[in-house]
């Protein structure tokens, strides 16, 4: 039996999803459609000199801290029928302007393949229209900033 050949990952393997349920209800996972660039967390440790005499003069340290952020840009997604935007984009949206609970979002996102990268966090939403020329689409650029873990699952596509 032969080797299969590796593949390069791609960057469009990310399916992003948000939580539409309130707080403390039962997940009601929806995919953010029209996203066009995803750029997940990397966690970010705050790291302080835990250095002592003991140590024979090398360096100690200690992570104390963690942070995390994740940003994509999203096509605007509308239904000209009915006039509404996609129900994700306008909760994240609606997000961006609340306080409180109301300025964040509960996501979670992983490999669409199925393969074992997936993570779920709370943030808060920073919302930016994009705006642009006459012939541009419409976008906006989204910024997750982490409120507490960043929570590596299993995913939820995997076979």
């Amino acid at each position: 039996m032969s080797t299969p050949t590796p593949e390069t990952a791609l960057a469009r393997r990310w399916r992003i999803q948000l939580n539409m349920a309130d707080v403390g209800d039962t997940p009601d996972w929806q995919t953010i459609v029209g996203v066009k660039e995803f750029v997940p967390p990397n966690p970010d440790p705050n790291i302080e000199d835990s250095s002592d005499y003991e140590s024979e003069g090398w360096n100690g340290n200690t992570k104390t801290a963690q942070s995390w952020e994740l940003s994509m840009t999203v096509n605007r997604r509308i239904n000209d029928q009915v006039k509404v935007y996609h129900p994700t984009h306008e909760k994240i949206r609606l997000a961006g302007y609340g306080w409180g609970s109301d300025s964040k979002a509960h996501l979670r996102w992983m490999d669409r393949d199925g393969l074992p990268e997936a993570y779920e966090g709370t943030g808060i939403v920073k919302w930016e229209a994009a705006g642009g020329e006459h012939t541009a689409l419409d976008e906006a650029e989204i910024t997750i900033t982490g409120d507490g873990k960043l929570v590596p699952i299993t995913n939820p596509l995997a076979a």
